[in-house]
This record gives structure tokens, C-alpha cells and sequence, in this order.
């Protein structure tokens, strides 16, 4: 190996070349006054032939652990040496609490690139995220941490550049150590010392200012480097047999659907995330992670899958890593390569069954029971959904093992939920052929935008059921950005190569919007003000668990749900109260109402043991929420396919005696991180 120090004034040409040193653990390494803020450099590597092997001495390879990155003029990269300094004042993490955090998708770039409220320059950048009035906007909102799109460098695939597209989401990493300059102010970008760098801890410092965390969607699954055939810029020149998983004879085992997969059974890899992930959260103060495709983080030498790879240990419990937020996309495209649930202590998942259930109740089965077919479920999987999926995740776990989302950057947005029956993808330039077609969305009788009324109102009511189911369910709740007014991408389900307004957030709103936007965030501070709706582990029939939410099932009558009123599909209204039992915040009591059928039904409130009243505290049937208080046993009329929420006023239940209140382990506040490093 040798260093490769570039001319300033033309990347394209070496000035320097220096010997590197095989050391301890075969780390090579060489030292230079060379190494200055601003130089530009790269390795060269030669090494042996063979099927698994790609060394090219005449190419300059990327360090993995780069931490600057400039482009020379024919298109290859060079690392650069930054400085690292950043006055971190007094910033101090959130330490927002698991059952306390509200997830906030979004696009660096499209959360402000039409935003009015800035400078043009600022729009669209690490800055503009962190503007006043972009700060402003997510704590009126109401959420507690922003959950990035990969920031990470990443390049677009050499099939879309030949298509004249971007790749617009970003999972396609050259570095893992380096901030994707592109979402830089300007003058950022021009400043070879670490100007990039220093915006993205400027952002991260002031949202922390604000009370708000900030995660990032990491992509350590697979690189930029694509198939054999593509573009060699980094881990393939250096060592391709030590990265990459592949066969004997050197054909790359893919099980990322993207042309490689980076093999986690090898010591090299695993030293590489951890060091890009020790960096994040030390020295850029990052709170969390969630991890793309993250099967594949846990797949052995076998390629076979297993929760205790010693990848997915060391991330869950590295010193360094301590309280970091650690979240699994529990699947890839490999065999068996679903396995949400599975992951271990110290992760959350992403629960695509939550997902899936919701959708279904309140969308896919609507469609039906319109068109006068039966509906396919009952309410037993929207219950399991809501009461925090304890079929999927351990009692161990608990309920904050599960994201809770709807939707994500990948799929219908809320809005397309209730507009597409059918994906509309033909901007991707694939002829309508990517993007999933299992959407369980209802287009309500209209395919698209329609001006008949009443298929708006009837679509804004299956919006709010949507989403006070989210809200009102136990785990993590996830928005995607502009979903909390009703953004819309025309259908397109899968738009990550679109790079427009069509994939932007607007800033401006109709009216219909602005009133969505108020429910989303009244549901918000609902959930903020009743920890019922929250709990941080799992009830249990035998003990009063510190922390969990007793439930009980009622039906429409009011009385304790029986098998049948479980197992009929025809029979869709449920009713659940759940009441906190407290560790260090108040007690509460909340009683949620869901009516899944296209005819309005009379429905008893439940004379449930300590009730005294019930105050109405939101339905989605209307935006018109007049604090009505009910007694036990009243009966009231629920309108079609609409969900109401109360708030149940009296004394806690009578049950487990308190001497056999039990602490199973608290999950609530985790211990803080290391501070970050000066300099």
C-alpha cells in the first residue's frame, strides 16, 4: 500500500507518493506533516490475483474511513483532510425516552428546498434543516426527533446517471465516515477544510438546542461499488475478498438486490461500521440509527441469518454506543431475509405487520365491504396491532420494540393511501414495473384527484382513522414527512430516482391542510399528555407491571369481548380502554373506540370497574371535537368507519393488589452517551 498525496491545483495528479507499513493486526499506516487541513489523498493497493481478488495498482483507492470527500474533474473522489474542531457550547443530547419519542422521516434536501422561510440559499441544506423556522415548524408539530434519509456520501447507480436520473434517497454509500456534501450551503461546499462537516454538527447542535434528536438512516448493507462490473472506487480495491460476500470462484452472493452485499462474517467489515458508527455518535453527537436492510448486519459465514452475530451484539451494547437509539429494518431481499421480531435487547424494528394491519382495517377492507364483498380480518389484528404486537416482539422486549409506521419514504404517501388503488410509477423510467402493488390502499371510488366532496370527505375521515390509530397505539410512532397535512406524490410509491417538486415538501397548504395538520397535532400532544397510550412494557394478568398499560376488550355492547366477537370479520367494532400504572409521570386512563364498517352503529360505553365518566377527547368522523362527557353505559352513535378517543375519568381499577407492583426493567432512560470530542 502507499499514500497518494494529490497536485491542489489538479486532483487528477499525484505530487506525493509514500510507503505504508504492515502493523499490529494488519493495519497499515504511514505518517506525513503532508497531512494537512484541505490536502487531497488517496491509497494505492497491489496485492494478489485470483477469483476473489480485484486489485488494480493504477487506480486510486477511497479510504473507508475518509472523513472529507472532493471530486476531481474526471469524476473520481479523493479524500480530504478536515478539520474536526467545533465549538459544541453548552448542546447537550435530548435523551428523549423511548416511549416518549415521536419519529419524523424526512429528506434533508426535500424537507426545505421549497420552503419560504429562508434564504434560497439555505433551502434544501443541512442549514435550511436547521433554520429557525424549519425548527419552529417541527416543535409546533410536536415530534421529538427527525430521522434523515442517508446522509452518508452516496453516488447515484451508473444505470440511472445513463437515464439522465438521480438517486434521490441516497441508499448507495461511497463512505460511511463522510457527510454527502450536495446538502451543503454553498460556501460549505467549497471549504476543503471541513465546511460540510461543520454544517452538519451545526444542524445536529441546534436541533439538540430545540429539545429535538436526530437520527440517521445508515446503509452499511451494501456500497456504491455495485456488481463486479461496476464502478471500482474503494472496499473493492483494497481488498474485495475482506468486504464483499462471494463464492470461491469470485461471483458476488447478493442478497441486498443492488449488485453486492458487504459480508459481516469478516472481521474488516465489522470494525468498518462500528468505527463509522462510534464516529457518528461521538464526535457528530448523532442520537440513533436505523439500519437499511439490517438482516443482512446478521448474516454469518453461511450467509444464514441469526440475532446473536456478533455485529448485531456489538452495536447493542458498545460503551461508546451506550443510549444511542438502535433501529432494524428487519428484512432483505436474501432467504430468509424476513425477520421482524427477531432482532435482540437493545433494538427497536421497524413492524411492517403494524403497518399491513392498519392499512388493511381501515382501507383494504373498506374497499370491500363498499363493493359488497366480506372483509378479510376482524378486529383481533388491528387489537394485536395497537396493543403494542406482542406476537411478534417478547414480552422481554416489550412494546418499544416495534416502530410503528403506515407509511415510510418507500410507499403510497398517507395522502396516495386514499386516492391510488394502483401504483403510478412511470416517472422512475421503469415503465410502471418497480414499486410494490401490495398497497391495501382504497382509492375511494376515484382513482386520483377527484372535485366530488364527498370522496374528499370520506378520504380526510380514513386519513384521521389512520392516524389516530398510529398515534393511540403502543410502540414508537414514525410520520413521513408532510404526512401530518396530506402531502401527495401523484401516486408514486417508490420515487427515489425523482429529484422535483414532486418529492419535495410543499410549504404552502390549502385550507383541508392546514386543518389536517392541526389534528395531527392535537393527536401528538394527546399522546404526550396520556402515558396509557404509551406504556414501556408489556401488561400482564398476573402482576402490576411498573410502567405497562393494563388493557381490557370491549365489544359493541360494552361487554368483554367473547371468541366470536374476536373471530367474526362481520363484526368490526371494538373498543379498548388501557390504563397506565405509573412510574414517574401521572396516571391516566384513556378508553379508544374503532368502528370499521360503512353503516353507523350504537355503541354502549363500557361500565368499567372505577369509571365514573368519559370526555370525549377526538373522532375522526368530523374536525369538530366539543369535549362531550359521557357516563358509563350511555350509548352513543359512531358514524361510518370512524374512531373516537376519551379520556376515562375516575378511580384506578380494582385488580393485582399494589404490594405486587413489580419493576420487570426500565426502558424509559437509557444512560447518556459519551460527550462529544473537542478537537
Amino acid at each position: 500500500m502507499e499514500l497518494r498525496i494529490f497536485d491542489p491545483a489538479d486532483l487528477d495528479v499525484v505530487a506525493h507518493r509514500l510507503d505504508m507499513a504492515r502493523g499490529a493486526d494488519d493495519v497499515w499506516s504511514v505518517e506525513s506533516d503532508l497531512l494537512q487541513p484541505g490536502v487531497a489523498y488517496a491509497i494505492g493497493v497491489d496485492g494478489p490475483t485470483g477469483p476473489t481478488h480485484r486489485f488494480d495498482v493504477s487506480r486510486h483507492a477511497l479510504p473507508p474511513h475518509a472523513k472529507g470527500i472532493q471530486r476531481t474533474r474526471s469524476g473520481e473522489h479523493r479524500a480530504t483532510v478536515i478539520d474536526s474542531t467545533f465549538d459544541w457550547g453548552d448542546s447537550m443530547r435530548p435523551m428523549t425516552p423511548l416511549d416518549e419519542t415521536v419519529i419524523y422521516e424526512a429528506h434533508v434536501k426535500g424537507l426545505t428546498r421549497m420552503s419560504p422561510h429562508m434564504p434560497p440559499e439555505l433551502r434544501g441544506t443541512y442549514a435550511g434543516l436547521a433554520h429557525p423556522s424549519t425548527i419552529a415548524y417541527l416543535k409546533d408539530l410536536g415530534v421529538t426527533a427527525v430521522q434523515l434519509l442517508p446522509i452518508h456520501y452516496f453516488l447515484s447507480e451508473q444505470r440511472l446517471l445513463e437515464q439522465g436520473r438521480v438517486n434521490y434517497w441516497g441508499y448507495n454509500t461511497l463512505s460511511w465516515l463522510t457527510p454527502h456534501s450536495a446538502y451543503a450551503s454553498r460556501a460549505n461546499r467549497l471549504d476543503g477544510t471541513g465546511g460540510v462537516l461543520r454544517e452538519v454538527k451545526g444542524m445536529v447542535r441546534l436541533l439538540h438546542e430545540a429539545g429535538i434528536e436526530v437520527y440517521l438512516d445508515v446503509v452499511y448493507n451494501h456500497s456504491a461499488e455495485e456488481g463486479p462490473g461496476g464502478p471500482p472506487a474503494s472496499l473493492r480495491l483494497i481488498d474485495d475478498a475482506s468486504y464483499y460476500r462471494q463464492t470461491p470462484d469470485g461471483r458476488y452472493v447478493d442478497v441486498t438486490g443492488c449488485g453486492n452485499t458487504v459480508d459481516f462474517s469478516l472481521p474488516a467489515a465489522q470494525a468498518l461500521v462500528l468505527d463509522s458508527l462510534r464516529y457518528w455518535a461521538r464526535d457528530v453527537q448523532i442520537d440513533g440509527f436505523r439500519f437499511d436492510l439490517a438482516v443482512t448486519l446478521g448474516r454469518g459465514e453461511d450467509a444464514s441469518f441469526s440475532p446473536d452475530h456478533p455485529l448485531l451484539r456489538a452495536i447493542a451494547t458498545d460503551p461508546e454506543l451506550r443510549g444511542v437509539k438502535m433501529i432494524a429494518e428487519p428484512w432483505d431481499v436474501g432467504m430468509g431475509g424476513w425477520q421482524v421480531g427477531q432482532f435482540g435487547d437493545g433494538w427497536s424494528e421497524w413492524n411492517d405487520g403494524y403497518r399491513d394491519r392498519v392499512r388493511q382495517f381501515w382501507l383494504g377492507d373498506y374497499r370491500r365491504l363498499r363493493h359488497g364483498e366480506a372483509a378479510t380480518t376482524s378486529v383481533g389484528p388491528i387489537a394485536h396491532a395497537i396493543s403494542g404486537s406482542q406476537g411478534s416482539f417478547t414480552g422481554r422486549r416489550g412494546p418499544l420494540a416495534s416502530v410503528n409506521l403506515v407509511t415510510a419514504h418507500d410507499g403510497f404517501t398517507l395522502t396516495d393511501l386514499v386516492r391510488y388503488d394502483e401504483k403510478h410509477n412511470l416517472a422512475n423510467g421503469e415503465d410502471n414495473r418497480d414499486g410494490t402493488s401490495d398497497n391495501r390502499s382504497y382509492n375511494h371510488g376515484v382513482e386520483g384527484r377527484t372535485e366530488e366532496v364527498e370522496v374528499q370527505l370520506d378520504r380526510r375521515r380514513s386519513m384521521r382513522n389512520v392516524l389516530g390509530t398510529l398515534l393511540t397505539s403502543a410502540g414508537i410512532p414514525m410520520l413521513t414527512a408532510g404526512d401530518e397535512f396530506g402531502r401527495t406524490q401523484r401516486g408514486n410509491n417508490n420515487a427515489y430516482c425523482v429529484d422535483s417538486a414532486l418529492t419535495w415538501m410543499p410549504w404552502v397548504r390549502k385550507p383541508w391542510q392546514d386543518e389536517f395538520l392541526e389534528q395531527t397535532r392535537r393527536l401528538i400532544r394527546l399522546r404526550r399528555e396520556h402515558p396509557a397510550l404509551r406504556p414501556l412494557e408489556f401488561g400482564r394478568d398476573d402482576l402490576r407491571v411498573a410502567g405497562s398499560s393494563r388493557m381490557e376488550w370491549f365489544n359493541a355492547f360494552g361487554a368483554p369481548m367473547t371468541i366470536d366477537d374476536w373471530e367474526h370479520a362481520h363484526d368490526r367494532t371494538l373498543q379498548y380502554m388501557c390504563e397506565s400504572t405509573p412510574i414517574d409521570e401521572p396516571y391516566s386512563r384513556v378508553l379508544v373506540v374503532l368502528h370499521g364498517s360503512p353503516r353507523e352503529t350504537e355503541v354502549t360505553l363500557p361500565n368499567a370497574d372505577g369509571v365514573e365518566a368519559l370526555a370525549l377527547l377526538w373522532s375522526s368522523a368530523d374536525d369538530r371535537h366539543d369535549g362531550d362527557v359521557q357516563q358509563p353505559g350511555d350509548t352513543v352513535t359512531m358514524q361510518p368507519m370512524s374512531l373516537r378517543i376519551y379520556r376515562v375519568d375516575g378511580v384506578p381499577a380494582a385488580g393485582v393488589p399494589e404490594a405486587e407492583l413489580v419493576v420487570v426493567r426500565s426502558r424509559s432512560t437509557p444512560p447518556p452517551p459519551p460527550p462529544p470530542t473537542v478537537g
